[in-house]
């Protein structure tokens, strides 16, 4: 039996790099003032809870 490895690139235009780049952009500048503007137990809580529910040990 032989083994056959398939490879394949992509290469985005670069309208896709702009419009993928703007989306992060959004998406980090939405967490950071969601948190930056909600309160310290608001956010403490959250991250707690997430941490739990993915199986992390946090204490």
């Amino acid at each position: 039996m032989t083994a056959r490895s398939i490879s394949s690139t992509t290469s985005l235009t670069a309208s896709k790099r702009i419009a993928a780049g703007f989306a992060l952009l959004f998406i980090g500048a939405t967490l950071t003032f969601a948190v930056g503007l909600s309160s310290m137990a608001v956010a403490h809580n959250t991250a707690h809870d997430t941490r739990h529910a993915i199986g992390f040990p946090c204490h």
